[in-house]
């Protein structure tokens, strides 16, 4: 027999108060109800998709914004965990009632379910303006949650046998150790989270993983290919014309990442020097502004645009459109790899390594810019380079520049 459960909204019977939430499971025909605590008034709730609202008005304060967000998201954690309690029932295959799957549900909201636990996490590093880490954490739960069938579990659950298990699945599929390094190390973060805030226990499940870095593949290309890029005609080809151009304003930049370039203000250049904090470190760096970075400018203007050049338009949405804007970049960049006549999987993180590895070459300090960004930790590389004196850094700038 089929077990259903239907979110509904009951209005306030007080004008001008939040009504509530409650679920109606049913089964066999018999309908139980569990009220919540999450209170929404009546439009911001859609009643034909049973859904909260997603409201986008200036009028509406910060706080209940984050209000409505919150509601929707436990919205979808306890419909996990209730379809979890009725998998459960009916793995069992035994007979059971509305009421066990109300009790079942009780008892789980007092347990702690890694998944709940996780979103949560995420949530909160929204909040704090860390969107770049809540993105990675999602990736991982995405990708652990495929694993599991999207089925959740309790942090009890969580073996040494089983982030075994994950591991080995990864591998199966096809993904690097780095990779599966990375989703190691974040996933044992929350784990270990979770045992800091006494929500579980310590049972060390992450100690036969990867957790370790291996050398990557170089990604860096010599300047007689940055030259063949540069002397691409592309003319006809606007899309790849712009892609290239990023390309290069990164290299003659010295490096300079993707997301850093997307977010720099026309008012972050002044007399001659281009002044802009790494989102990733927070380090401030200083780079000297050549005749090659402002005809690029200059080929692609925004004159209604607060920003420094093309990629994000407009305050709406910026990380969305920075996202958008690097995979048709790495998409065109490919193409320009094959028209150039390049062996390599031409991306804008190339230009980076390859910088650092021309630099290299021009007598620049090992211990400064190792060969190509190739540090086992790239923010260890990315400091050395905010502690370099600018001077020194623009001279081998310079000197790069003047080989294309």
């Amino acid at each position: 027999m089929t077990t259903t459960v239907k979110i509904k909204f009951r209005p306030s019977t007080v004008i001008g108060r939040p009504g509530t939430i409650v679920y109606l499971v049913t089964h066999r025909r018999i309908v139980r109800q569990i009220t919540t605590d999450y209170k929404l008034y009546p439009h911001e709730w859609d009643e034909s998709k049973s859904t909260v609202i997603a409201i986008n008005n200036d009028d509406i304060s910060n706080e209940r914004n984050e209000i409505i967000t919150f509601v929707s998201m436990r919205l979808r954690q306890d419909m996990d965990r209730l379809n979890m309690v009725i998998q459960n029932l009916n793995d069992k295959k035994i007979a059971y009632t509305s009421d066990n799957v109300v009790t079942a549900f009780h008892e789980l909201m007092r347990t702690h379910s890694f998944k709940l636990f996780m979103e949560n996490t995420i949530f909160r590093l929204k909040r704090l303006g860390k969107e770049r880490t809540s993105e990675t954490y999602t990736s991982t739960l995405v990708s652990f949650m495929r694993f599991r069938k999207g089925r959740d579990l309790l942090f009890e659950e969580m073996t040494s046998d089983l982030m075994m298990e994950y591991e080995a699945w990864l591998k199966s599929n096809g993904v690097r150790m780095n990779t599966v390094s990375f989703y190691n190390r974040i996933l044992r973060a929350v784990y270990n989270r979770a045992v800091e805030q006494e929500l579980t226990s310590q049972r060390y499940p992450f100690k036969h993983v990867y957790t370790g870095t291996d050398k990557t593949v170089k990604r860096a290309i010599p300047l007689k290919d940055i030259k063949r890029i540069k002397e691409l005609d592309l003319s006809l080809k606007p899309t790849l014309d712009f892609a290239r151009d990023l390309f290069m304003f990164s290299f003659y930049t010295r490096g300079m990442s993707f997301v850093d370039m997307a977010y720099l203000k026309k008012t972050d250049l002044r007399d001659g020097i281009l002044t802009y904090v790494r989102r990733k470190t927070k380090q401030a760096l200083l780079v000297k502004w050549e005749k090659c970075m402002q005809k690029i400018l200059d080929k692609h203007p925004t004159e209604d645009s607060e920003y420094l050049l093309p990629i994000i338009r407009d305050r709406n949405n910026e990380r969305r459109q920075y996202r958008n804007m690097l995979r048709l970049v790495n998409n065109n960049l490919k193409k320009i790899s094959i028209l150039a006549g390049l062996h390599t999987n031409l991306t804008m993180y190339v230009s980076r390594h390859s910088w650092a590895s021309a630099a290299k070459d021009q007598n620049v300090p090992l211990s400064v810019i190792s060969e190509g960004m190739g540090h086992d930790s790239e923010n260890t590389t990315l400091i050395y380079l905010a502690s370099l004196d600018t001077s020194r850094v623009d001279m081998a700038n310079e000197l790069i520049l003047g080989k294309l």
